[in-house]
């Protein structure tokens, strides 16, 4: 089996394809690409969206990290990435979607906004990455790149104020996701591999680590990526991060 993943470094959800790919233990071939650039680079490969990760597996095109999960478990079925009771699998696909539709989106805001205010932590989410040219380079000369994604991604300080607002209930919705069992088990299962990078890279950041580092969320991020790269100094206005303290 000849797989090859497209990502962005520091990328959550790229990270949701690779714990899925191990999970599975298939070797695959990394490619590394910039933010942004990477819209054009996965269409010239071709990949029907704009979007990474993106998964060439035995010729076969796979695009988004939910859809990634349902192939790899169709070509490989163990270890299973869903349960086999009906009902076990139906709350670990909400979990899972809600992670992606609900959860992803926020760090991803907060990162950008907080780049473009604080660039020197750039070179930290590009360790390990394999972009062609030296990461000080490339750190050197982010700032368009962390500009458009920040614009792309809608990373404006409104929306962002709102993610900092929404935190303390998402984490508390995982946390209960963990007591429930839903995530967090021995055996990890596909919301486990889309949950726990999101709240990784939140984990990077100084304005969040700290109130959440002793939640079970956070327990659950270092136990399937105990080496997330990336670390922002506290950054965030006061404004920001307040709603946040309260729900510490």
């Amino acid at each position: 089996m000849k797989a090859r993943l497209f990502v962005i470094p520091g990328s959550h959800p790229s990270w949701t394809a690779r714990l899925l790919l191990e999970r599975k233990n298939i070797p695959y071939k990394r490619t590394d690409l910039v933010a942004v650039v990477s819209k054009t680079a996965v269409r010239l490969v071709g990949f029907p969206a704009a979007t990474v990760p993106a998964l060439l597996i035995d010729g076969e095109r796979v695009q988004g990290s939910i859809a990634i999960a349902r192939r790899l478990d169709e070509l490989i079925p163990e270890p299973a990435l869903f349960p086999t009771d009906p009902t076990a699998r139906a709350a670990v696909e909400e979990a899972e979607r809600w992670g992606e539709e609900i959860l992803q989106p926020m760090p991803r805001r907060i990162v950008w906004n907080l780049l473009k205010r604080n660039r020197s932590a750039t070179r930290s989410y590009l360790e390990g990455a394999r972009l062609g040219v030296p990461t000080g380079l490339a750190a050197a000369t982010a700032a368009p790149i962390i500009a458009l994604a920040a614009r792309f991604n809608k990373a404006t300080d409104e929306n962002v104020r709102a993610d900092f607002a929404a935190l303390g209930e998402a984490l508390d919705k995982i946390d209960r996701l963990i007591a429930d069992g839903v995530i967090g088990g021995a055996e990890p299962n596909a919301a486990d591999f889309q949950i726990a990078p999101s709240i990784a890279l939140l984990l990077t950041l100084d304005d969040i680590a700290p109130l959440a580092a002793d939640r079970p969320a956070a327990a659950l991020a270092r136990r399937l990526i105990p080496d997330f790269p990336g670390h922002m100094p506290a950054t965030a206005p006061a404004e920001f991060s307040a709603p946040l303290h309260g729900a510490a």
